[in-house]
């Protein structure tokens, strides 16, 4: 049970290039690299730098991010809008992008899906009350981060 050793970085370009490779892996929110930066033990001057660079050659770029993020975690995990927007929003992703990226989502898409993963719940459900088990399902679409009145509609579109 070690904890893992981080590198110190004292080199800013090192740092810099160092950065660059870590945003070419996937798309990153600019918290993210910021914290990644401060944990090598960079100072906030040499950070806000590398985080101007990085913008500037086009390796962070927070829309990129927040609609990669939200296509990712809606279509790999089926999480719906409410939480995906608190996953953006603990990125410190900007409001008004968490708002363009949750427009990405087709609304066919997003009532598919829901239906989809409350079809596999109900599957695996031993319930057999019919109302607890409609709670249930329900409580499971909430925890996913779907809205609870189109839960709703999709639950009794279900029954009937």
């Amino acid at each position: 049970m070690n904890p893992q050793k981080t590198s110190k970085i004292i080199d800013e370009k090192a740092a810099r290039v160092k950065a660059e490779h870590y945003c070419a892996y996937q798309e990153r929110s600019q918290q993210e690299v910021r914290d990644k930066l401060y944990e090598w033990g960079l100072h906030s001057n040499a950070v806000e730098n590398i985080i101007v660079a990085l913008i500037g050659d086009n390796f962070l770029n927070e829309e990129r991010f927040a609609k990669a993020y939200t296509q990712g975690k809606f279509k790999q995990k089926g999480w719906g809008k409410i939480k995906i927007k608190q996953g953006l929003k603990l990125k410190k992703v900007p409001d008004v992008l968490i708002k363009k990226a949750l427009l990405t989502i087709a609304y066919d898409d997003y009532l598919q899906m829901l239906e989809k993963i409350l079809i596999k719940k109900a599957g695996v459900l031993s319930e057999k009350d019919p109302y607890k088990r409609k709670y249930k399902l329900q409580q499971y679409a909430f925890s996913r981060g779907y809205e609870g009145d189109l839960a709703a509609d999709v639950l009794n579109e279900l029954v009937n």
